[in-house]
């Protein structure tokens, strides 16, 4: 019973400081006004997978389509990697309000598994 309250009280302290967070995917449901942005693609995936030690970092590479008002006004391939990371946030602060804290391309690799292109998105968490 002790641990299912503990559990409960981190869930609940989590929430309360939960931070707002964004998934660019695949999705083709484009809104009919404002900006929208849509992953088209993620390929030069080089990052080091979970599990396996390696000397560089590696980087991942996407092109994302943007829209504005269900036309598209821009295609823009984003490099992900640690050079060129405040160029990723100036570029994609331009199409939010909100102060963004991280970006990036999920799920991260890990040894020995495979992602398929349709699980992967852009993860973008902004600043409360």
């Amino acid at each position: 019973m002790k641990k299912l309250f503990l559990f409960f009280a981190i869930l609940c302290s989590i929430s309360l400081f939960a931070q707002s967070e964004l998934k660019i995917t695949t999705k083709k449901c484009i809104p009919k006004s404002g900006y929208y942005l849509q992953l088209q693609s993620v390929y030069d995936d080089s990052r080091c997978p979970e599990g396996v030690t390696c000397i560089w970092a590696g980087e991942v590479s996407a092109t994302i389509e943007v829209y504005k008002d269900k036309k598209l006004v821009e295609e823009k391939t984003v490099t992900f990697n640690s050079k060129n990371k405040e160029e990723n946030f100036k570029w994609f602060a331009g199409y939010f309000p909100k102060k963004i804290k991280s970006i990036g391309v999920a799920p991260y690799p890990k040894e020995g598994q495979i992602v398929k292109p349709k699980k992967q998105y852009i993860h973008v968490v902004f600043m409360d």
